[in-house]
């Protein structure tokens, strides 16, 4: 069980060489991505729960740094598709991964909460429900890095 009480989820990659134990944070977000990133990586949308501390991965884990300010992870046997990590910025901690929603079952039940650069979305699918729903200019006011004052 994780610190706030909600189950630890067990997750694998298609072909089961990569193994992760994780608990989302908070237990019920459930977040979708849009950019040109994600959509490349993963053929789709990007939809994952960020991890709480002491989450467990296993197996041929191979790391891309996609930017100057995310890593994406995939299964170096099959190539599924494992989380996206923001880089620390100087003096801070590293955030926890935010795992592919796709390696757990029904991943627990969580709820959409957030859609990331909606307005990239395809118009081929759309996500129904009230969620939050952040366009691309929004995602780069709330996420893109501080400027250097020097």
């Amino acid at each position: 069980m994780a610190s706030d009480g909600s189950q630890l989820l067990d997750g694998r990659c298609l072909c089961g060489a990569v193994t992760v134990r994780a608990a989302p944070m908070p237990r019920d977000r459930l977040v979708a991505c849009h950019c040109d990133m994600c959509r490349r990586w993963t053929g789709g949308v990007f939809t994952s729960f960020q991890a709480e501390e002491g989450y467990v991965v296993t197996g041929p884990v191979r790391i891309f740094e996609s930017s100057d300010v995310a890593e994406r992870a995939f299964c170096s046997e099959c190539g599924s598709s494992l989380w996206y990590r923001m880089h620390a910025r100087p003096g801070e901690a590293r955030e926890a991964p935010s795992f592919a929603a796709g390696l757990f079952e029904n991943a627990a039940g969580a709820r959409l909460q957030v859609e990331f650069f909606s307005d990239l979305c395809p118009d081929g699918y759309a996500f129904a429900g009230d969620h939050k729903r952040m366009t691309e200019a929004d995602c780069m006011a709330a996420f893109a890095p501080a400027e250097d004052p020097a």
